[in-house]
This record gives C-alpha cells, sequence and structure tokens, in this order.
C-alpha cells in the first residue's frame, strides 16, 4: 500500500482521499509513507500522524510538517507541544527542526527548552535557531558555545560567527 501511495505521486495522480486512506491504515510504514507524501502536499491535516503511537509516524509526520507550505491546519501547537513533551528523543527532534523550518515565533520557546535535551535535540535547537533573533537566543547561542558535546558547541560558532 505505501508503494502505491507512492507510485500514484509519482505519476501525479495521488488525491486526498487516497492520502487520508493511507493515513488510517492500520500498518505504520504506510501511515510514515503518506507522511512523507503529504509533505508536498499542504491541504493535507498531519494533526492524527503528529500524535500517532508509532514514533516513526509521529517523527515522519513532524519533518512534513515542517516542509508544508501554508498548511490548512496549523502545526505549530502541536509541533511545540512534541518538542517539549514527547517520549521519544527523535521525535523531539523532529518537531524542533520543523518549527525552525517554520519560523514561527509561537515555537520559539520550545526550541529553547530543547538546547538542554539530549545531545541530538541540543544541536538540531541550536540550528533551528538560526531564523529568529534576541536577547534570549543570544544567550542560549552563548550557552551552546560551552556544551560538553563538540557539535552543539560548533553549531553555536557556527551561528555566532
Amino acid at each position: 500500500r505505501a508503494l502505491a501511495l507512492s507510485a500514484a505521486e509519482r505519476a501525479g495522480v495521488l488525491t486526498p482521499p487516497m492520502l487520508a486512506s493511507g493515513a488510517s491504515d492500520p500498518e505504520p510504514e504506510v501511515r510514515a509513507a503518506v507522511c512523507r507524501l503529504a509533505a508536498g502536499h499542504s491541504h493535507f491535516d498531519l494533526s492524527a500522524l503528529l500524535a500517532d503511537d508509532d514514533p516513526i509516524v509521529a517523527e515522519t509526520a513532524a519533518f512534513a510538517a515542517g516542509e508544508q507550505a501554508d498548511p490548512e491546519v496549523d502545526p505549530v501547537p502541536l509541533l511545540v507541544a512534541m518538542a517539549t513533551g514527547h517520549p521519544d528523543a527523535l521525535c523531539r527532534e523532529a518537531a524542533v527542526a520543523a518549527l525552525g523550518s517554520r519560523q514561527d515565533p509561537r515555537g520559539l520557546p520550545a526550541i529553547l527548552a530543547a538546547t538542554t535535551d539530549r545531545p541530538a535535540v541540543r544541536r538540531r535547537a541550536i540550528i533551528a535557531l538560526a531564523p529568529f533573533g534576541g536577547t534570549e537566543v543570544e544567550e542560549a547561542l552563548e550557552r551552546a558555545r560551552q556544551d560538553r558535546d563538540r557539535q552543539v558547541r560548533q553549531a553555536a560558532e557556527d551561528l555566532l560567527s
């Protein structure tokens, strides 16, 4: 079913009902495929997939939410919730990346909070701060210069230089 959806996309015949059907498929692989495809379909609501029980689906939905241009349903509140409270670090990292990509000021507090998470999430949070400015951002970048993780320090140095 995932392959059929991808083939329909390549053929230019993928429809919203096809995406909706795949989004409720019992197989996580199919739901994750829907997320990847939805990145290019702003009309598709990712809300249910952002809340999916399968972390791979939720992570892929977060990626797609960061890629959708002008989605019909605002993903920022769900991305903030994922970035600040999801039990899976990969999901938090993907949500932080999506918030940075969306450049919505409502996501900034979640991105700043993520600068104290696990190393991979901290690295992503520092990168996600790039489109933002202000005292809080500068302070977070200065703190990151002293991070115990070399890649976090390097990301902060790159943004500050």
